[in-house]
């Protein structure tokens, strides 16, 4: 049989958590959710046992009771949050109006599908449990995509599980693991969310490590080496920005023996120039000039070293607005451009893996060191607001 991977890659990368897209008026059949369900039956089960069971509700009085549980658990908070961040522009903002309208509407939907599984789960490993039922709950998900209908992942009115099993008559012993409000779509133009690419989030061998191609065997420079180390900061992206846009911090190269300095009166900005220097590292001492290629305050920080037009380092500061603060992403790629360490590679080139990796080590070392210093200010920094 011959799958049009597409058509497959579309429907996976498309399905979506539908909300205010969700037709209200339209019904649902049994029968579409059935084959939705037998589809879903074929994911992977640890220990091959066929432990998900399946509860329908169409029922009008059970939706109601449902709908005032979800706004107990956490709707009104969602709604009362909806409210306070409309008109900021937020990241938050769209998703918690959409998370609201679902709240004050969920009684409405056509459908709601409750998965569960035999057993409790009691975080031992062992198969057939909550570890079995997700992939068949995105299975179930993305069959409903497929034939033009959509639904939403909700686990908030987990917190009235004990209230949903006496409404539900789901006995002890059985795990809810979801609720899923379903009905057809309102369009069915769904688009990918942004998302890291591959290459910036996939590690091959040991955590971390990046390629941009390849990599070959041996590893080469020509391949783009590089490394990405990453902190959760609890405090706002506005709080972190002033340590990461200073260069003293951001790029000080990380160890006692480095430092930076501005080459003009300009400041961090595009285009903006600095010079870096280091008297204690793996590449002995250097001093170098750095290029400002991505600057958005609150943002993004990176600059290339050497030659902006082919540089021998590209450098990169993330911040992301993450539940409770500020993920800080920090990376480099080496290359493609020459430094001292091709000059290394061209005295030994027999060991150009070996001399990548050592770089690699020794600068994941230093990141690491530079961003948990970040935390550190950050943090003190709002304990004392």
């Amino acid at each position: 049989m011959h799958i049009d991977i597409a058509s497959v890659d579309e429907a996976l990368a498309t399905t979506r958590v539908v909300r205010r897209r969700l037709d209200l008026d339209r019904p649902v059949d049994d029968q579409i959710l059935l084959d939705c369900i037998d589809i879903a039956e074929q994911a992977p089960t640890g220990g091959n046992q066929t432990s998900r069971r399946w509860v329908i509700i169409r029922d009008q009085a059970k939706k109601d009771r449902l709908a005032e549980l979800y706004m107990e658990a956490a709707g009104t908070w969602m709604i009362e949050s909806s409210h306070k961040l409309a008109g900021s522009g937020h990241p938050q903002e769209r998703v918690m109006k959409s998370a609201a309208y679902l709240a004050e509407h969920l009684a409405e939907v056509p459908v709601i599908v409750i998965p569960t599984i035999i057993g409790v789960h009691d975080g031992s490993g062992r198969p057939g449990l909550f570890d079995s039922v997700i992939q068949s709950v995105w299975s179930f998900s993305v069959a409903l995509r497929a034939r033009g209908l959509g639904s939403a992942w909700t686990t908030a009115i987990l917190n009235r599980e004990s209230a949903m099993a006496e409404l539900l008559d789901i006995p002890a012993g059985m795990t809810q693991i979801a609720m899923v409000p379903v009905g057809w779509t309102k369009g069915t133009d769904f688009r990918k969310a942004p998302r890291y690419p591959a290459r910036e989030i996939t590690y091959f061998n040991d955590f971390g490590r990046t390629w941009e191609s390849g990599p070959s065997d041996p590893p080469c420079l020509a391949d783009g080496p590089g490394t990405i180390v990453e902190v959760d900061v609890k405090a706002k992206p506005e709080i972190l920005w002033p340590y990461v846009s200073d260069i003293a911090f951001s790029a000080g190269f990380s160890d006692e023996s480095t430092g930076a300095r501005w080459a003009d009166e300009t400041g961090p900005g595009l285009g903006a120039r600095f010079v870096g220097s280091n008297s204690n590292s793996f590449m002995g001492d250097w001093e170098l000039d750095c290029f400002v290629d991505r600057y958005e305050v609150n943002k993004n920080f990176g600059w290339v070293t050497s030659n902006a037009a082919n540089p021998g380092a590209r450098w990169h500061f993330e911040t992301a607005l993450i539940a409770g603060g500020t993920r800080l992403r920090y990376s480099v790629v080496l290359g493609p451009g020459p430094s001292g360490l091709t000059h290394a590679i061209m005295q030994r080139p027999e060991k150009e893996a070996r001399i990548l990796a050592g770089r690699i080590a020794e600068l994941r070392r230093n990141m690491f060191r530079v961003i948990e210093a970040m935390k550190a200010a950050a943090e003190a920094g709002v304990a004392k607001v």
